[in-house]
């Protein structure tokens, strides 16, 4: 790291077209204001071969490879947390100009006050596009479908019940003459999309294949391809964390905290980090909470926070679950552990316990309608 006192500090605001940078001298004074073209070449011009400085952006659609490039440039580069800086969010006088100085100044002043986040390599960012891709996909497929259903029962009819994968095939024949020529493109599109998805998949088992984590982190049921592969992209360096409950509130799978005085109030979870990969932690642990989900701790201990909570107790459920799960993701991947599904139960002497095992019949229908979505 530079010494903020013998270099000079410059906030870059990125924007689609233009970004606009102000250079902060050791100490403290404007030297220079610029704009340049959000481009690699307008970037690389500015800043190749000046002396080293301390520059600071914001995440953003283009910090990744800014801030690469920047680096490759011999210049020490601070990437601020959006999220976190209501000083600029909030600022009643909003510019490019004052956004940029802002960022110099917080960064030549504490770079911790910009929460700094920390890029995934380039490999890494090409993978992920693979599963970011698939699920633009699928988001697209769903639409489409629910679009057909829609038409269909603007008539008074109905499609029949089936899977994402073979609706163009099933309902085509059901769906009435009179708005065929509306539904059938939309049938196209959607057979489409269901290829474009088949093709996405085989894509990321041969992605698995180059990351060895992802296997062993598929012994966990509930946990795929997808979500391994999604878990293993995203945090990239499983060293990165000294605990792997960190992992939770990276994720931002841990509830808001307002304190203030001997008010404590917990509110919602705070939703940060990856969205992608959150909503695939919260997809396998309405698995695990499900109807045919093997026994396990994860399971146990979901079930039974469920019949706690009332009448959230579901959705609450479900969350925690998720949570833990990306803690024992973490954990497997950082220490090379086996999975042990009832470890903990084997320590209680659980273990063979049938009231704690796999329900039966009448055991399973209670389950499906505490934690059935």
């Amino acid at each position: 790291m530079s010494s903020i006192g013998c270099v000079e500090s410059v906030g870059v605001d990125l924007g689609d077209r233009f970004s606009y940078a102000c250079v902060l001298s050791p100490q403290g004074q404007i030297v220079g204001r610029f704009r340049l073209r959000t481009t690699r070449d307008a970037f690389m011009g500015r800043f190749s071969g000046r002396p080293p400085a301390r520059l600071v952006i914001e995440t953003g659609t283009h910090s990744p490879w800014v801030s690469r490039l920047l680096e490759e440039c011999g210049h020490e580069v601070i990437v601020a947390n959006a999220r976190r800086l209501a000083l600029i969010s909030q600022n009643k006088k909003k510019t490019d100009r004052e956004d940029c100085e802002i960022l110099a100044r917080l960064g030549r002043a504490d770079p911790d006050l910009l929460a700094p986040i920390r890029h995934r390599g380039e490999r890494s960012q090409a993978d992920l596009a693979v599963l970011r891709a698939r699920s633009s996909a699928v988001r697209a497929r769903t639409q489409l479908i629910n679009t057909v259903r829609g038409l269909v029962k603007a008539t008074g009819e109905r499609l029949p019940s089936c899977s994402a994968a073979s609706f163009h095939k099933k309902v085509r024949s059901h769906v009435p003459q009179p708005i065929l020529p509306a539904a059938a493109p939309l049938l196209s599109l959607a057979e489409a999309l269901t290829a474009s998805i088949k093709a996405y998949d085989e894509q990321i088992v041969a992605l698995c294949k180059r990351h060895p984590a992802t296997e062993h982190l598929q012994r966990i049921d509930g946990v795929g391809p997808i979500v391994s592969l999604a878990f293993v992209l995203t945090i990239e360096d499983p060293h990165r964390f000294r605990r792997s409950r960190q992992v939770g509130a990276y994720l931002g799978l841990v509830p808001r905290l307002d304190e203030s005085g001997d008010s404590k109030r917990q509110l919602r979870i705070t939703k940060a980090g990856d969205v992608d990969l959150r909503a695939l932690l919260v997809n396998s642990a309405q698995y695990v909470l499900g109807p045919w989900g093997p026994d396990s701790d994860l399971r146990r201990w979901g079930l039974a926070l469920a019949e706690r909570g009332a009448k959230n107790g579901k959705k609450r459920a479900v969350v925690a679950v998720a949570r833990r799960l990306a803690v024992l993701l973490h954990h497997l991947w950082r220490t090379g552990e086996i999975y042990d599904p009832l470890f903990d139960a084997r320590l209680r002497g659980e273990a063979d316990d049938p009231d704690k095992a796999r329900p039966h019949r009448q055991r399973q229908k209670k389950t499906q309608d505490l934690v059935a979505a």
